[in-house]
Parts: structure tokens; C-alpha cells; sequence
């Protein structure tokens, strides 16, 4: 993503002002030497009007206390059973990581406040066993936090949670960013690891429904490393209670908390509550965006040149496949009725969205929309990609003669000797 093509970002600006981000942040990122470059991402959103909530982990740093006093840690991320020890090491590393936190948004012009917002009570005896100091949390205080915010203070919350007698237990961080995201109604939740995003079977998932993240999760959750599993599990938890986004990303990354945010791409995971992709007819705004998209394809012969008044001529062929209001794909349906034929052309997919199935849902809507309209044959031009047509789309090899006679006048004329592929339906 460039950061200088303001136009990218503030198409964002509408949707997301004045609401609000949790941005859980895994103790080991605080300490990366990238965490300052992070800090200025958090102040452009700031800056921007998007309201931010910190949330920090500290497993790391009750890994390297442990190591430090020669204690070994009865659990690191707050989920099994914390011990005296282990809970007085759990204090001072988040205690630091909070200094650290509030200096840093300091050095960005930030206001910024260490909040006791989570009240906790003991986690208990589970299967028989007392899980002593570890907590759950219990309810989030809102009203401290809207009132924090409202005064453009950025609340800053550890992986501690108080009960009414004014004790400490030690919660897991992921937890206290999901209960704080329902609690807030927060558009998005943002995991910030160590990982490039949510990995399974060792292949990166750049976005998924929840729907599909839960049956991953109950199908194979062991194709999760331990330490992405519990990110997993929180982003589909936030998505059923009401987070419409949940984001994981690496945050060693250069600008990778803005890139995630206002691209189309991203750089990690995006886990969604609904389907944010549609397939929508095309608006003469879109012309602009079909020529960019179309481009490097252009450059490369694998698409012929459409001129403006060309494209703005037969606009009501086009189609756009947007992501979260953002065009990532094109195609059109251009009609020859006296034959009964359509030709599917100016199909393309931007390389930030390439195989993720794009392009076949695109041929599948094309087909559908000719066979709605009532012809009996798809015809498809190419010199490059007639193999992904034919394995893809279902298309056979034709000839020139499949075509209509003035789409046979065009081909001719065209010099480009592309191939003819044919898909013929069959009546019902």
C-alpha cells in the first residue's frame, strides 16, 4: 500500500470515523523494535477521528521474567493455573508493558490512561483443579471507557482483572479484547502477533467466514500452531457477538496496522461476521477503476484496450466484484440476441485477490445471467488464459464461426487470433 495515495485512505474515512478499533497487541510486539512505527500508525487513526482501545498481552514477558529470577511460570498465557509466583511476574511485566505503552503514545502527542476497566472473578476449580489467581473476566466497565474516549484519551488495559475486594487476577488477553470489542459495539478487533495471520496446515488465510473458521476450528483445529489457535478461536467468538471484523496481523511489519485497514488487500486475516463481497452492475464512477484494474493485463496483450467511451458506450454489460465497497474484479456480458449468444470478456481479477476462486464465482454469475436472459450459447475470447477457461469455466475450443457475424467482423479486424471458446447450455 502507498501511504501518500490519500484517495485509498479516505474512501475509508466515511465508515470509520468516530468508531471504534480494539487493537489487542501481544507482549512481544511491545518490545519489537517496530513497535514505535506502530505507535504512529495508532496516531494516524487518532488523527482520522477513529477511536482506538489498547489491549496488551504480556506472555513474553513473563516467559523472560521467569527466566530472569529462575521461576518457572505455573502458566504464561493466562489460561491455566496461575500460582503466587507466576502472578507477581504477571504483574511486573504488564506493569512495565503499560509504562512502555504510555510512553510511547506520549512521544506521538497521544493522551493516553492505564485503566482498571476489567472486574474479574476467580476462574475456579475445574476438573478438580484450583486455578488459583487466573481470572475470567466478568463484566467490562463501559461507561470509564466511553468517557475516555470521549475525551480523546486512549484507554490502555493489561491482562489484569480486579474483583470487588480489590483483588488481582491474571486474565488472558484475548479474552479482555473480545469482552471489551462487544462491549464497545467496536467495528473492528486486531489481533497484532508475532505470525503473518491466522496459518493452518502451514498456509496463510488471507479471509474467511466465520461460519468457516468455526468449522475449521471443530473440524481440525490441531492445522493451528498453539499460539495462533487461541487468536482463532477469539476472532470467531467476536464475529458471533456482534464484531463485524476481526483482523490478525504481523506486527513487525512496516505500516502494516494502516495497510491492513485501507487496502483491499491486507497484509493478514480477515475474519468476517457476513458476506462483504457482492457482485454488483457497474456505475459510470466504476469506469475509472475497470481501466485500473485492466491495466497490466492491457500491457501484457491478455486483454484488448477499452477506451472510456468505449466502456462508458456498453456500461450496462459491466460488472464490478467489490470487497467491503472496493472494486477487486471485473467482467461483462455483452449480448448478440438475434443468435442467442454472449460473449464473456474483459474478465480480470487484481493480483492482491488472485486465487482465491474470484474469477470463477465472476464466470459462474455470467452464466447465470445468460442463461436467465434466455441464451443458449457463452462464448469467451483469449490468447492467454484458455486453459483456465476450459478447466475452470467449463468452456470448449471453437472456431471463428462460432461467433456472431459482427463479433466475427471485430475478431477479424483485431489481428489478435485469439482463441474461441464455446460453452453451449443444455435445455432443460
Amino acid at each position: 500500500m502507498k501511504l501518500t495515495d490519500l484517495r485509498g485512505i479516505l474512501q475509508y474515512i466515511p465508515q470509520f470515523r468516530e468508531r471504534t478499533f480494539i487493537l489487542a497487541i501481544d507482549g512481544a510486539i511491545v518490545t519489537d523494535e517496530n513497535f514505535a512505527t506502530l505507535l504512529l500508525d495508532v496516531a494516524v487513526l487518532r488523527s482520522l477521528n477513529i477511536r482506538v482501545v489498547l489491549v496488551h498481552g504480556a506472555s513474553a514477558q513473563i516467559k523472560s521474567l521467569g527466566e530472569e529470577h529462575n521461576v518457572k511460570p505455573s502458566d504464561i498465557d493466562g489460561t491455566g493455573i496461575t500460582d503466587a509466583a507466576t502472578l507477581k511476574l504477571a504483574l511486573t511485566g504488564a506493569n512495565r508493558l503499560t509504562h512502555e505503552i504510555l510512553e510511547g503514545l506520549s512521544a506521538n502527542d497521544l493522551r493516553a490512561a492505564s485503566t482498571n476497566v476489567i472486574i474479574a472473578h476467580p476462574m475456579g476449580i475445574i476438573g478438580g483443579v484450583d486455578h488459583q489467581f487466573t481470572g475470567k473476566v466478568e463484566r467490562v466497565d463501559t461507561d470509564l471507557l466511553q468517557t475516555l474516549l470521549a475525551q480523546n484519551v486512549v484507554p490502555v488495559i493489561p491482562p489484569l482483572g480486579f474483583d470487588g475486594d480489590g483483588k488481582t487476577y491474571r486474565v488472558n488477553s484475548d479474552g479482555v479484547a473480545l469482552a471489551v470489542a462487544e462491549a464497545l459495539k467496536a467495528i473492528k478487533l486486531i489481533f497484532i502477533t508475532s505470525s503473518d495471520g491466522l496459518i493452518h496446515n502451514g498456509q496463510l488465510i488471507r479471509q474467511l467466514l466465520v461460519a468457516e473458521l468455526e468449522k475449521l476450528l471443530q473440524t481440525n483445529s490441531a492445522g493451528f500452531a498453539p499460539e495462533i489457535l487461541s487468536k482463532a478461536q477469539h476472532a470467531a467468538a467476536a464475529c458471533k457477538l456482534g464484531v463485524p471484523r476481526v483482523h490478525v496481523i504481523n506486527g513487525k511489519v512496516d505500516e502494516g496496522l494502516l495497510a491492513e485497514v485501507f487496502s483491499n488487500e491486507g497484509i493478514g486475516t480477515l475474519i468476517y461476521a457476513n458476506e462483504y463481497q457482492q457482485i454488483r452492475l457497474a456505475k459510470k464512477k466504476d469506469i475509472r477503476a475497470i481501466q485500473l484494474l485492466t491495466k497490466a493485463a492491457v500491457e501484457s496483450n491478455e486483454l484488448v484496450k477499452r477506451t472510456r467511451a468505449t466502456i462508458e458506450k456498453s456500461l450496462g454489460d459491466y460488472y464490478i466484484f467489490e470487497i467491503d465497497k472496493n472494486p477487486v474484479a471485473c467482467v461483462a456480458l455483452h449480448v448478440y440476441p438475434e443468435q442467442k449468444k454472449g460473449e464473456l470478456a474483459c474478465l480480470y481479477v487484481s493480483s492482491s485477490h488472485e486465487n482465491q476462486g474470484i474469477g470463477r464465482k465472476l464466470i459462474q454469475f455470467v452464466e447465470s445471467k445468460a442463461k436467465e436472459i434466455g441464451l443458449s450459447e457463452l462464448l469467451t475470447l483469449s490468447t492467454q488464459a484458455f486453459t483456465y477457461f476450459q478447466s475452470k469455466g467449463g468452456f470448449s475450443e471453437g472456431t471463428p464461426d462460432d461467433l456472431p457475424p459482427v463479433r466475427r467482423e471485430k475478431y477479424d479486424a483485431s489481428g489478435r487470433n485469439s482463441k474461441v471458446l464455446v460453452k453451449k447450455f443444455i435445455k432443460a
